[in-house]
């Protein structure tokens, strides 16, 4: 891997900071409204408490946030031409994807690192396996939607594009349960959408599969196979639709 040029995209992307304040400061800050302010942050659940509970929300809100938004601009970076201008260096296409997925990782380690952080210190209780295995699912789970802003990158070929994909990821995060317990109908719409099986699966080594009502109180059980397959079925979706808008692309040159 070229170090020099991940370097200079580390810096690019850092220098940017409204995109960082979305990315780190507002889930650490939605943590601190929702998961300390509030009384409910003691409360049992599972493996820990409902202030974990939501940290662990916050955390994957901010990753997937910054692996949407460097997926989507690698998409338009290349489709802009960027791509011809690296064809006159020795960089292959592999070696291209392979800096922007470490740079992507390493920015969204920072919201997880911050949020973990500001947790450990604001009142968050749970077993280590919790805080461990949670963090890992946060960290990797987060590269399905590096795909999600590629197809998204590669569909318009615009930053705005960008813009409105990472925006959607709130819209996403009310619909999949996220921010805020959902129960009903709205939680059995939630397991059908991309949000849902990401988050469910980092919360299930504190949760253990119990879903949480807006008491704190569990509201049933999800099998682990259904966060699972839901990640899977959404991670190959957005896949796939990178791949034909790839191939879309090419055939009009």
């Amino acid at each position: 891997m070229n170090l020099t040029y991940a370097a200079i995209e580390l810096r690019r992307v850092a220098r940017d900071y409204v995109s960082m304040f979305f990315v780190a400061v507002l889930p650490a800050f939605m943590y601190l409204i929702f998961g300390v302010s509030m009384d409910y942050g003691d409360q049992a659940v599972g493996n820990g408490n409902a202030a974990l509970y939501t940290m662990i929300a916050m955390a994957a809100f901010g990753a997937v946030t910054a692996t949407t938004g460097i997926g989507g601009m690698a998409a338009v970076e290349r489709m802009q031409g960027w791509g011809r201008q690296l064809g006159l260096t020795p960089m292959s296409d592999r070696e291209y994807v392979t800096i922007k997925a470490f740079v992507a990782f390493l920015i969204a380690l920072v919201p997880v690192a911050l949020i973990y952080l500001l947790g450990s210190v604001t009142g968050a209780e749970g077993s280590a396996a919790a805080w461990l295995l949670s963090g890992l699912v946060v960290i990797g789970g987060a590269a399905v939607f590096a795909l999600y802003g590629l197809a998204a990158g590669l569909l318009f070929r615009t930053e705005a594009a960008i813009g409105a994909a990472s925006g959607s990821l709130v819209i996403l995060a009310f619909l999949g349960s996220v921010f805020f317990p959902l129960s009903g109908g709205m939680l059995t719409l939630a397991k059908f959408t991309p949000l849902y099986g990401y988050v469910a699966l980092a919360r299930y080594p504190l949760t253990e599969g119990e879903i949480v009502s807006t008491t704190g109180a569990a509201a049933g059980t999800d099998p682990l196979w259904i966060p699972l397959a839901n990640l899977l079925a959404w991670g190959t979706v957005f896949g796939a639709g990178a791949v034909l808008l790839v191939r879309r692309g090419r055939g009009r040159q």
